[in-house]
């Protein structure tokens, strides 16, 4: 069998006895003949060898001139100085603070410089585990007919409900109208409408699968600033007090689907990392390849020995004609260029790296959401490192550690809609709690966010993840709600002059660097 994969190729070398540097595995996956390469690699290695060094499989690749000096020879005497890697700060870490600048001025990771030394680090495929739930690629059934509409709408509401139902004695809003007035009652709905009164108190339209009831929030209740966290379409419970003649709920209490308090995020058995980035917009003329290739050399250092898996929330590429005048920003004008020179920089990774992606607006699937993972032309292109493609959103699990991955054109809506204590570009993951608090990614229909009908809803977060990953507005920003840790991971672009039209200023450059084991993080900048 050709070896075609790095894990193949690492899973070869073990049955022959041997183990290689991370660098000299991406170096033998990436030759045109795998198989021939590592023949060679083995027939060169010398007697005692137990390793093969990435310098070793250079000379097998390529093969020196005359007069030239092998990499794994020693330079003579008085030869040239060699290369050094720039000094590095210990980096940024904690979960759920930034870490703070020198003179103690606002948040700014530590600058971390990278290398291209390779690792002594030993591979166990052994102990990795990877499985991925809600990846609807390969699995549209919607037409765009009214049935459709109507069936994720409903399964939005049942799913979410039963979130509800356990925490309000809940009542169909057919059954509200023939209860007496006066009498406390509890719905379950979907927000409909939301309005005030002459008065200034609020009104929210709530369906069910029975009809449509009314719910008044007074202005001056303890709770009524929730109202300002409301979106059209989420799902949430209003208890109170019908009115007399029993056509309105009094509203005395308004609870959202939520994750629990209570709830307990799993870790991994052993110390293992996930980089989490997005936003990478290869073919955009401000990509950011110096700092890419930093990342990439980083991650062959005995530092990164345990960064195995690199899960990328979105937009691999600039795209074409996705704002305004973009191609007069583009580098590479061409889509499927665009995506053959990410596979090149992708093949920079360590060959042992597990990685994981989804799409984004940029990338060349539909834009409404739930997006499908590529389709085959595009797989055929992406084939470095047997990189997955998966929905977007998608709940990928690693050694027992879920990430919800979802590149994030709701948190646009979120942002616009809300009050900025509540959701701000600045500070992402506040508008991502807004989304886990309503356990939908993206809850408002007929916004800026495209929603395709589907035969469910592929949406709503059915299951609480412990970690929350997202990019698409292309800051950094990360925090913990209700012991969910909520990352959003910047981008690896500079500044458009899209971007400064619109107020943009990017964090760009930077690796979030995930413990599995701990759910600690650290925060890297390669730019």
């Amino acid at each position: 069998m050709p070896l075609e994969t790095p894990a193949r190729i690492v899973s070869e070398l073990a049955s022959r006895g041997y183990n290689a540097e991370r660098e000299a595995v991406t170096l033998l996956a990436d030759a045109p003949d795998p198989d021939a390469a590592l023949e060679r690699a083995l027939e060169t290695a010398p007697d005692d060898a137990l390793k093969l060094s990435a310098d070793h499989v250079r000379d097998v690749l390529e093969p020196k001139h005359d007069g030239e000096r092998s990499r794994s020879e020693p330079a003579e005497s008085g030869a040239g100085p060699t290369a050094s890697t720039p000094d590095e700060d210990p980096p940024a870490s904690g979960g759920t603070r930034a870490p703070s600048s020198a003179d103690g001025g606002g948040a700014a990771p530590v600058e971390t410089g990278g290398s291209s030394t390779g690792s002594d680090r030993d591979v166990n495929l052994e102990k990795r585990s990877v499985t991925v739930d809600n990846d609807m690629t390969g699995r549209s059934t919607g037409t765009g007919e009214y049935r459709d509409f109507v069936a994720v709408f409903r399964d939005r509401y049942e799913k979410l409900s039963k979130q509800l139902r356990g925490r309000v004695n809940h009542r169909p809003t057919s059954s509200l109208e023939s209860m007496a007035g006066g009498e406390e009652a509890a719905v379950v709905g979907m927000v409909s409408d939301i309005r005030t009164t002459a008065s200034g108190h609020w009104l929210i339209e709530l369906e069910d699968t029975n009809g449509t009831f009314p719910a008044l929030v007074m202005k001056d209740r303890p709770f009524a600033d929730l109202v300002q966290e409301l979106l059209y379409d989420e799902v949430i419970a209003v208890e109170g007090t019908l009115a007399d003649d029993s056509g309105i709920l009094f509203a005395d209490s308004i609870y959202f689907p939520d994750v629990p308090r209570t709830h307990s995020p799993s870790t991994a058995d052993r110390h293992v990392q996930a980089a989490l980035i997005s936003d990478v917009h290869v073919g955009s003329q401000e990509f950011m390849a110096e700092a890419w290739h930093r990342f990439a050399d980083w991650l062959h250092t005995e530092e990164a020995e345990s960064v195995e898996y690199l899960l990328i929330a979105g937009d691999m590429v600039e795209g074409v004609g996705v704002y305004p005048d973009q191609d007069e920003e583009l580098d590479v004008v061409d889509i499927y260029e665009q995506y053959e020179r990410f596979s090149e920089y992708l093949k920079e990774v360590p060959g042992d790296m597990e990685i994981r992606m989804i799409p984004g607006n940029h990338d060349a699937v539909r834009l409404a959401e739930p997006q499908p993972g590529f389709d085959e032309e595009l797989r055929s292109i992406m084939t470095a490192h047997d990189a997955e493609v998966h929905s977007n959103p998608s709940l990928v699990t690693v050694e027992g550690v879920s990430v919800l991955m979802y590149h994030g054109v709701s948190l646009d809506e979120v942002i616009a809609e809300l009050p900025d204590e509540k959701a701000s570009y600045d500070e992402p993951h506040k508008a991502m709690y807004q989304l886990l608090k309503k356990r939908h990614v993206a809850p408002q229909y007929g916004g800026h966010t495209r929603l395709a009908p589907e035969d469910r809803d592929y949406l709503v977060m059915e299951e609480v993840p412990d970690v929350f990953h997202t990019g698409h507005v292309h800051k950094l920003g990360w925090g913990k709600y209700h012991n969910v840790l909520a990352i959003n991971s910047g981008c690896w672009q500079a500044q458009t002059a899209f971007q400064e039209s619109v107020n943009i200023d990017p964090d760009s450059g930077y690796a979030p660097i995930l413990d599995l084991d701990t759910l600690d993080m650290t925060v890297r900048k390669f730019s």
